[in-house]
């Protein structure tokens, strides 16, 4: 399982990438799209940007999963996004303001469902740990 310093190692190259190149690539990964999202830290209430995957969109919704690869603690971005969910995303598309929220039933089931037929490393991730991995729909404010 990645550590925290080789999730924030891989997260600073992608985010050069993206930078370096203008815009022009790193918006794709694994054959999802890739989300740069802003949150504002619970603790320090200063903007923390990462960069994550969304296996899952409906219109102007998509999904994040906050799997931090089958880690036994909850990532800090879904931490931080609990806490405050006035989030601002930047795609391959521009920036936006969104709104985050934590889904569960019926709606966290479906988008699982969705996200691990398609992509299998998050089924893959469920089984490396023991808590449920958040489900995050990110909807325009």
């Amino acid at each position: 399982m990645p550590s925290d310093f080789v999730f924030k190692t891989l997260n600073r190259v992608h985010q050069g990438v993206v930078s370096l190149s203008g815009g022009k690539l790193g918006w794709t990964a694994g054959s999802m799209p890739v989300v740069e999202l802003t949150t504002i830290g619970r603790k320090s209430g200063m903007e923390r940007t990462t960069i994550l995957t969304s296996p899952w969109q409906d219109g102007e919704r998509m999904a994040i999963i906050a799997s931090a690869g089958g880690n036994a603690k909850h990532p800090a971005w879904f931490l931080n996004l609990r806490d405050n969910p006035d989030v601002s995303i930047r795609t391959k598309n521009g920036s936006k303001k969104m709104t985050a929220r934590i889904v569960s039933g019926d709606e966290r089931a479906k988008i699982w469902s969705e996200a691990t037929k398609r992509y299998k490393n998050y089924a893959a991730y469920q089984t490396k740990t023991g808590r449920e991995i958040p489900v995050v729909v990110l909807q325009p404010t």
